[in-house]
């Protein structure tokens, strides 16, 4: 998970917050004084993002010693210990605030995944994440994706083509839309078209679309999408997709759900990293 893009997002987040050093700490702990640190759960939680969270203190000081009590994508009842850090008191205090942010963040978006893909369970349709992502977090946001149990769907415009409503607009049709992505695209990447009315599913259907997303519409015409489709393509629902009514979705023959709010709109979960006294 530690990439270059990662290491400089980090180094960004440090330098934010911490300017030309932390004056608290500078003032009341000495240079030397070590400390022991844990860090907890205040509520249930699917783990991610500890590689992150570790990082942020290597970066200030590689000697700190950090033990995980946890792994990616483990559900954690409320209390329990994550990790436990050992070392310079200044640099774990340093990194304490940055470290959460970002394992705060992505638990958050772990957690509120695998809601969702319990209320998928048993139906056979496979909950996907979108490009609705904090700017500069994609790649950990879309591995806390899967550690929540979901799946990736494409990662950026250079890996998948998906024709939306602006496409079409500017190619002038859903059908010169796709003839065009057939020619310009590499063969081994599936045609996507994004439709909002039942007569734009018949036409991706003619153009040959691998994949039809079902824009904002309702369970009814979904349900007629899907007899339409009928197993020549691989239908996508999307649009104000919740944990209350992502269960009637599926059941209406879908083969995945892809939801902006796992990423955009998930709440940070609530951990700490709390002091031990010696």
């Amino acid at each position: 998970m530690i990439t270059p893009a990662v290491e400089k997002l980090i180094d960004l987040a440090l330098a934010e917050d911490l300017g030309t050093g932390d004056v608290t700490s500078q003032a009341i702990i000495g240079e030397k004084t070590n400390a022991r640190a844990r860090l907890v759960a205040k509520q249930p939680v699917v783990v991610s993002g500890l590689d992150v969270f570790a990082r942020v203190f290597h970066r200030l000081d590689p000697t700190i010693v950090i033990s995980y009590r946890a792994r990616e994508g483990q559900l954690m009842k409320k209390g329990a210990l994550l990790a436990e850090l050992r070392g310079n008191a200044r640099a774990l205090l340093a990194g304490e605030r940055t470290a959460l942010n970002f394992i705060r963040h992505l638990c958050g978006v772990a957690t509120s995944t695998a809601i969702l893909v319990e209320e998928l369970a048993g139906t056979g349709c496979r909950l996907l994440d979108t490009r609705k992502t904090t700017p500069g977090m994609r790649q950990l946001e879309k591995a806390a994706v899967r550690a929540g149990g979901g799946n990736n769907h494409r990662f950026g415009l250079f890996d998948g083509v998906l024709i939306k409503d602006n496409h079409i607009v500017a190619a002038g049709s859903i059908e010169k839309a796709v003839r065009k992505a057939r020619r310009y695209a590499p063969p081994t990447l599936r045609v996507e078209v994004e439709c909002a009315s039942l007569r734009q599913v018949k036409e991706a259907l003619s153009a040959g679309a691998d994949i039809i997303m079902l824009d904002n519409m309702s369970l009814e015409q979904m349900r007629r999408a899907v007899k339409l489709i009928g197993g020549r393509a691989l239908c996508e629902a999307s649009g104000n997709i919740t944990a209350q009514n992502a269960r009637r979705v599926a059941t209406c023959g879908v083969d995945f759900i892809s939801c902006g709010s796992i990423t955009h709109s998930a709440a940070a979960a609530d951990l700490s990293l709390e002091f031990v006294r010696s």
